[in-house]
Order: C-alpha cells, then sequence, then structure tokens
C-alpha cells in the first residue's frame, strides 16, 4: 500500500505549488520529509572492485575475463535429473546459449562413480576416477553419461568463456566391500581396494574410528567417515600430481570446486587442497550463522554459500518485511567470500523468487542460479536481463537507501567509471514512488528492466524519484 508519509508529502507539494521544485532548499527539505526516519546505511566500505574467480588457465581459448560485475555461476542440475546416461549431452546443448546470456560459469554434480551406478546423484563416491568408463556398481557410464562426453562438455564450456566447477564430495564414501576392522572389532564397509580404476585405495586405516581417532567434525548418513589426517588420503586428495584434485584440474580441467558437506571436517582440508591444487572453491556449509560461515572462509581460504542471505530473503519475502534485507549476511561481512543462491538441489523454500534473484544479482557476492528456475519456472527473459544488469551495472560497494515492510531500495556506487546501479524492490501489491539519493547529479536515469517507462533526470543535489510496479522490481542507473 502506499506510505502515509508519501500522501502527506504529495499535500504539501500540491499546497506549496509545482513552482517549488525549482528551488533546491525546498527539494531538500522535502526530500528529507520523503525519507525519514530512515537513514542510508553504507553496508560495505571496500574500494569497490568486483567479485572474482581468479583466472583459468584451463580454458583453450585464454579468453576469460570478470565483467564489470563480476561473474554468474549456473547450477546445471537438480536432484534426480533424468537418468540413462545423456546429462552431459543435455548441458552441453545449453552452454552456448548460456554463455550469451552471460553466465559465467557452470557448477556440475559429483562426475564420478558412485555405489548406485548409473541410478545415482553421485554423492554416495566410490571410485573417484571411474567417470563413467569403468564397468563397476552395475554399469560403464554413471547417471550423466560417459568420461568422453564429460570431456566434450568441458571442452564445449571454456570454448565459450565458461568455467566449469566439480562438485567433490569428500566427506564419505560408499560402495566399499566389507572387511573386519580390528577398530571397531566389527566388519565394516571400508575395502575400496577393489575400485576398477586402481587408483586412491582404500581400507579402515582410511575411515573412522582409527589409528588417528574416533571421529573427526562429524559423519553423514551411516556412510564410512574419510579420515583426513591419513596420510594416505592426504596423498591422493591434493598432494600427488596424479591424484584426485589435481587430475581434476589438470586432467579433466575442472576450473574449481564445490566442497560438499564441509560440516564434516575442519577447514583445513579445503585450505590444504586450495594451496595444493589451486582453482576457485566455495563450501557447502549449512548455517545460517554469518559468523560461522565468515571463520570457516577465512580458515579454509575459500568462498562459502551464503546461508544467511538465503533465509533472510525467504523471512524477507515471504514473511513481508523487507527490513529484515539491512540485517547481516555473509555479503555484507565479506563480499569477495559470499556466493548468494535463490534455490539449490538440496533447498527450494523462497515463494517470491523473481525478488529473491533481483536481490542476488544486483548486490554484491557471486550469484548463483538454479536450473529449473531458469529453464523451466521461471521467465528466462527477465532472468537473462537480471544477468546483463549483473555483469554491466552492478558495480562498487553497497548503500541500502530505504527499507521498510514492503520496500527496498539499495544503491551500488559504482567502480573504475562504472556508474552502478540502484534497485528497488516493492513487495506490495500497489505501484510505489519514492524520492532517493544518487551519486549523479543532473543526469538521466531509466529503468533497465524496463518494468517502469520514467526517464527522471537527478536534480543538481542528485536527488531523484523513482518508481517501482507492484510485487516486482526497478533497477535504475544512467541512460547511457
Amino acid at each position: 500500500m502506499k506510505k502515509p508519509i508519501f500522501k502527506m508529502y504529495l499535500v504539501t507539494v500540491l499546497l506549496a505549488g509545482l513552482f517549488s521544485c525549482n528551488s533546491s532548499d525546498e527539494i531538500n527539505d522535502t526530500n528529507a520529509s520523503a525519507t525519514a526516519p530512515f537513514k542510508v546505511i553504507n553496508v560495505t566500505t571496500h574500494d569497490g572492485h568486483p567479485f572474482s574467480t581468479g583466472n583459468s588457465k584451463t580454458s583453450l581459448t585464454s579468453k576469460y575475463a570478470d565483467n564489470p560485475g563480476g561473474g554468474v555461476m549456473m547450477q546445471a542440475f537438480y536432484w534426480d535429473v533424468p537418468s540413462g546416461g545423456n546429462w552431459w549431452n543435455t548441458i552441453g546443448t545449453k552452454v552456448v546459449a548460456w554463455g550469451n546470456a552471460g553466465i559465467g560459469s557452470i557448477w556440475l554434480p559429483p562426475a564420478s562413480k558412485a555405489q548406485n551406478g548409473a541410478f545415482s546423484m553421485g554423492y554416495d563416491p566410490t571410485d573417484y576416477f571411474d567417470f563413467g568408463d569403468y564397468n563397476q556398481n552395475g554399469s560403464v557410464e554413471t547417471r550423466f553419461g560417459s568420461k568422453t562426453e564429460l570431456v566434450n562438455l568441458i571442452t564445449t564450456a571454456h570454448a565459450e568463456n565458461i568455467k566449469v566447477y566439480a562438485d567433490i564430495v569428500i566427506n564419505h564414501n560408499s560402495g566399499g566391500a566389507s572387511e573386519a576392522n580390528p577398530f571397531t572389532g566389527t566388519n565394516t564397509w571400508t575395502n575400496f581396494t577393489g575400485v576398477a580404476s586402481g587408483k586412491f585405495k582404500r581400507t579402515y586405516a582410511d575411515f573412522y574410528k582409527n589409528s588417528f581417532g574416533n571421529n573427526d567434525e562429524g559423519a553423514f548418513g551411516g556412510f564410512p567417515d574419510l579420515c583426513h589426517a591419513a596420510p594416505n588420503v592426504q596423498d591422493w586428495l591434493w598432494i600427488r600430481t596424479d591424484g584426485v584434485g589435481k587430475y581434476y584440474k589438470n586432467t579433466m580441467h575442472f576450473d574449481g570446486w564445490r566442497f560438499d558437506y564441509v560440516k564434516g571436517f575442519g577447514p583445513w582440508v579445503v585450505n590444504q587442497w586450495n594451496a595444493n591444487v589451486g582453482g576457485f572453491s566455495v563450501g557447502e556449509l549449512w548455517d545460517s550463522n554469518v559468523n560461522v560461515l565468515n571463520d570457516w572462509a577465512n580458515n579454509a581460504n575459500s568462498s562459502v554459500f551464503d546461508f544467511a542471505c538465503y533465509y533472510k530473503m525467504n523471512d524477507a519475502f515471504d514473511g513481508n518485511n523487507l527490513n529484515l534485507l539491512t540485517d547481516d549476511m555473509m555479503w555484507k561481512r565479506n563480499p569477495y567470500k559470499a556466493v548468494t543462491f535463490v534455490t539449490n538441489h538440496d533447498t527450494d523454500e523462497i515463494w517470491k523468487k523473481e525478488l529473491a534473484y533481483a536481490y542476488i544479482l544486483t548486490h554484491e557476492g557471486y550469484p548463483t542460479i538454479f536450473y529449473r528456475d531458469y529453464e523451466e519456472w521461471l521467465n528466462k527473459d527477465k532472468l537473462n536481463n537480471l544477468i546483463w544488469i549483473h555483469n554491466n551495472k552492478a558495480t562498487g560497494n553497497t548503500s541500502i537507501l530505504y527499507a521498510d515492510d514492503d520496500e527496498y531500495i539499495a544503491r551500488r556506487n559504482g567502480y573504475n567509471g562504472n556508474p552502478g546501479l540502484i534497485v528497488y524492490l516493492n513487495n506490495s501489491s500497489t505501484w510505489q514512488e519514492r524520492w532517493i539519493p544518487t551519486n549523479w547529479a543532473n543526469a538521466q536515469i531509466k529503468d533497465f528492466t524496463g518494468n517502469s517507462s520514467w526517464y527522471p533526470t537527478t536534480q543538481g543535489d542528485k536527488w531523484v524519484k523513482i518508481q517501482c510496479p507492484p510485487n516486482s522490481y526497478s533497477v535504475w542507473s544512467l541512460n547511457i
């Protein structure tokens, strides 16, 4: 609904006469009245440079370059994608269009053979070096396809200037044979000496409990819990030149890593992987506490998914309280280590997704788009527009200009000659208008989403009135 304070502002203008718009003193008074009592919040104060995923040396064309606004990641799968070994080919048909839309990276599901063979989503890994080329666990191909098809997909993505991230599951294993375990006094499913690739053979000595202790930070679902303190495990995961990390990077040409369930082991594991292997990395630390996320990211020397932002967006948009968007989030605390998202293969709680995507694609961090949102559930043209805005306009540090239950306005302050933007989110059922301070004096601006047809000119004091349609968003910048 319209704000009473805005109605009072309109009455004041009418009584004073429209000619008062020519008086800067009166404009300043009216503008202050229109936005009171909200005080601008300068959320981040860094120099404004964009989020960077680093330079890749695996691209066949060596043409990777960050956009002015940084990158956009596509989660290129969802839970239980069609089985039958055709998923790598399916994604391969889409990467050209994704690259043209401005997608800079794709995150693939765990690519190696898992216990359930052709029916597994890969999160129960057996043989890290079987990409669908060995006959084990009931199939040759994985659920997603063959090694040849995976290599073709990565090559195609690199040709389109798209980086490829591997989902790395190193907390637990599955599919081993039974063996007598002296540490438990029972038989455990920890014998992986028969893996078809012949690489990274494991026994009970490589899983908790063992000579290194009874457990580490966390187990998962009763699966054998890999012991990263064991020299054989460290050697094969990140030290050896033919080990998992370096083989994935240098032979398979993956550009980075999404680490699964990092609550299950210490951040030092990811830190050591990154130090020895390199490449971009992000951890799945399912926790809404910003302190927990930030501490892990710093200790792991890695990015982390911004679950704090995810839960705040859910409460703000679906709970009709956009004031919550002023609360602490990982991207505010540490914008260069925050990967933001609206949905993933594990959780899909936010109903007002268009507002959420407008938020993450105009704010700081590394935004991720979910495959089904892009390809099936939402308006692809609108998402492509937001991707373009992110890549070309979402620059600089962030200031929140206004927030209440159903309105939120923030400003990206620009960087290196790029003017930045102002995003207006409206969670109400009616059009909203508001005066806000910009960084631009006497300049025409426009809404780059096309949701508003206004072309207002900022005043000498840089203030301007903008609008936003109901249950939608607008994104304003210089009309250049």
